[in-house]
Formats: structure tokens, C-alpha cells, sequence
């Protein structure tokens, strides 16, 4: 997201989530191809890491904001749980490599989590919020700033957010013999 285009909140979240939804459709993809190892595990840490930064804004910044601007504490409360929910399978494919038992199943898995949550929340959750006195502009430009903050804390390129994110210290020839360390998981758990 470029900064000099001020952009709502909801649109902002709905970018996020078609976003991911196109990532978790070239893991589909991917899975049908035979050889893809590297390639899966750098696409589903691009996916664990945009799935952290989203759902951490959201808790962070978001759901305050909505869960004060309407009075749908249902919504708010399922949304939390989807969250935990998502963070325990990422916290899961953090320490897996392809290949390992339930690897792809997984990640299949937490896409049907993530499409889910996300038509709740375009369904019913967003519709609310547009209605309310909630000024979607201003909370967008939070949004967007801690996504920056969050982006750049995790080694991410804002402007080249088509790529997998690069590990610190970590060389392209040792991104098959990565570590089961997954800095995603680690800003997921506080």
C-alpha cells in the first residue's frame, strides 16, 4: 500500500484479505506440482507473516475501535477467536517444513479459517462499522502506519509486497535449510 494514497479502513482490510486469499490460491496450485518444496515454504511464510501483520492491526487497532463505535460484542468475540484459531496454525506451519505429515492439509485448513472470518467480517462486521460515527479515513491511516511499523519490524518490503518476506541472516541458498524459528509466530504470541 502505497502512503501517499490515504485509504479507509475497511477498504484497507478488504485489500489484505483478497490479498491472501490470491496466496492461499497459489498454494492450491502448488499442490498439484511435484517439486515445489522451496517454493511452498517460501509462499506459506509470506502467507503466515501477512496473516500476523493483519490480524495483529486488527486486534491492536481495529476491533477496539469498532467493538466501541457499535454494540455487537458477538461479532467482535467470534472475530477473537478466529483469530486464535489462525494464530495456532501458524504457530504449528512455523515449525513444519513441506513434506512433513499434514504440512499441505494444514495450510489448507487455515485458508478455510481465513475465508470464514473474512465473509463475517465483510458480511457483517464491516457493514456495521460503516454505519457507525466511526471515522473509517483517520483509522485507516492508523491502520496503515502500524502495518508500516509491523512490516519493517519483520524484514518486509512495503512496496514489494508480491515477495516472500526475507529472513534476517538468512542467504537465498540456505531458504531451503531454514531454521524451524518462524519470527511471525513470535509477534503473533503477545
Amino acid at each position: 500500500m502505497q502512503k501517499t494514497k490515504q485509504q479507509d479502513a475497511i477498504a484497507l482490510l478488504t485489500t489484505d484479505h483478497k490479498e491472501v486469499k490470491q496466496l492461499f490460491k497459489e498454494f492450491e496450485k502448488l499442490c498439484q506440482q511435484e517439486d515445489v518444496d522451496e517454493e511452498k515454504s517460501d509462499l506459506v511464510e509470506q502467507i503466515c507473516s501477512e496473516l500476523t501483520i493483519h490480524a495483529q492491526i486488527e486486534e491492536e487497532v481495529f476491533y477496539p475501535a469498532a467493538r466501541d463505535a457499535i454494540d455487537e460484542h458477538d461479532i467482535m468475540d467470534e472475530a477473537e477467536v478466529e483469530h486464535a484459531s489462525a494464530k495456532e496454525l501458524i504457530a504449528q506451519l512455523g515449525s513444519m517444513e513441506p513434506g512433513d505429515d499434514l504440512y499441505d492439509a494444514k495450510v489448507m485448513v487455515l485458508g478455510e479459517y481465513v475465508n470464514h472470518h473474512v465473509q463475517e467480517e465483510e458480511g457483517e462486521m464491516f457493514p456495521k462499522v460503516k454505519k457507525s460515527k466511526l471515522d473509517l479515513g483517520a483509522l485507516g491511516d492508523m491502520l496503515s502506519e502500524r502495518k508500516q511499523e509491523l512490516r519493517e519490524d519483520m524484514g518486509m518490503d512495503m512496496q514489494d509486497e508480491d515477495m516472500p518476506a526475507a529472513k534476517p541472516g538468512r542467504s537465498e541458498k540456505s531458504s531451503s535449510t531454514r531454521g524451524k524459528s518462524n519470527k511471525s509466530n513470535k509477534s503473533m504470541s503477545h
